[in-house]
């Protein structure tokens, strides 16, 4: 298990590369260079800044989170052709640099939703949290308007201003786009860019959806196990793979977590992982918890057990985290707490591994 740590950028991230360094355990960063735009190339010259920077500090950089798919690709509009042709030739750059893995997701308008960034919880500390009943209450524009007043002005993966200048526009035209619309779309997309993967040695990881249901009527593809199964026979190729990620789809109690790790990773289709834990508040309703089995819902041993015997060489990270200690930064992304998730993770894969071999 390859523990690594989400990473923005020198320029965007008040997290520095030396502090994630001094993470017992810590391989290396999922890196972004968030400030291009869904459907712009990333430059080789960049992608070599961040690469160099990150490798001065100890640490590796083998996959990337998230080269975002413009929202015309996965409308199956005309301009799609020269936006994945543009993904491909980023993809080309990030290859001449040792990336292995690249994430991404295929969720419509909004990347991950949440109604409260910074909720306290008894102990004091905050977290993110989920209340679809304030969803059904707000309308898009409403809760985009919320969240980024509520980010308190810093960058959140997802939610970039271009995306959400054509809120509108978008929603209109995905009223008339079904699910298997969308699977289409997304079939399109992998068709077009994963003979580039294969000949370069990157593999395509989709991240699920988050939270794991439609939203405002739009329907997303990427939340259930059988959906899971769908998205690697779009294309029959280890190029298309998943990013696994147990909150996103733990945050529907009927998806066991578990066992899709198992399965998935026996079938050679886990390319990455994010590993965290949600607490269930009733239908719909959950909060991010401390990664600690106990303070949420999810059986987080019985997750790194199936990883340790599936794919116990993926690229994990321990993903969201709460605030705590008087930390403050970009909501989910907090340095203490999801330091202390990835000393617990592997703290539990090591026990597994010990446990097994007396065996």
């Amino acid at each position: 298990m390859k523990m690594t740590f989400r990473w923005f950028g020198e320029s965007s991230d008040p997290i520095p590369l030396q502090y994630i360094r001094q993470i017992p355990g810590m391989t290396g960063i999922m890196g972004v260079l968030d400030h291009y735009a869904a459907g712009e190339v990333w430059p080789e010259e960049e992608i070599a800044v961040l690469i160099a920077q990150v490798n001065e500090a100890g640490l590796e950089c083998k996959v990337i989170e998230s080269v975002n798919v413009h929202e015309d690709i996965k409308m199956g509009l005309p301009s799609r052709d020269e936006y994945i042709a543009n993904y491909c030739e980023t993809l080309e750059n990030l290859a001449k640099h040792g990336i292995e893995v690249v994430v991404y997701n295929f969720m419509p308008v909004f990347d991950w939703l949440r109604t409260e960034l910074y909720y306290e919880n008894e102990d004091g500390s905050t977290c993110l949290y989920y209340d679809h009943a304030d969803v059904e209450g707000l309308g898009p524009m409403e809760i985009v308007e919320r969240t980024a007043r509520d980010s308190g002005g810093l960058s959140l993966p997802g939610w970039e201003p271009e995306r959400m200048a054509r809120l509108e526009e978008v929603m209109a035209i995905y009223r008339g786009i079904g699910r298997e619309d969308l699977r289409a779309n997304h079939r399109y997309f992998l068709e077009g860019i994963i003979p580039t993967c294969e000949r370069v040695g990157i593999t395509m990881a989709v991240h699920p959806d988050d939270p794991a249901w439609d939203m405002f009527g739009i329907p997303r593809i990427v939340n259930t196990r059988d959906d899971l199964d769908a998205v690697v026979n779009l294309v029959d190729s280890p190029a298309n793979s998943l990013c696994v990620c147990a909150g996103s789809l733990g945050s529907n109690p009927e998806n066991d977590v578990p066992a899709i790790f198992r399965e998935f990773g026996q079938r050679g289709r886990i390319a990455a992982a994010h590993v965290r834990n949600v607490k269930w508040l009733g239908e719909k309703h959950f909060k991010e918890a401390a990664h600690l089995s106990s303070d949420g819902s999810l059986d987080m041993q019985a997750i790194i057990e199936a990883i340790h015997d599936t794919c116990p060489d993926v690229y994990v990270r321990p993903d969201h985290g709460r605030y705590i200690w008087g930390e403050t930064g970009r909501p989910g992304y907090p340095l203490y707490d999801r330091a202390l998730g990835a000393t617990y993770l592997q703290g539990l894969f090591e026990s597994v591994t010990k446990i097994k071999g007396r065996g």
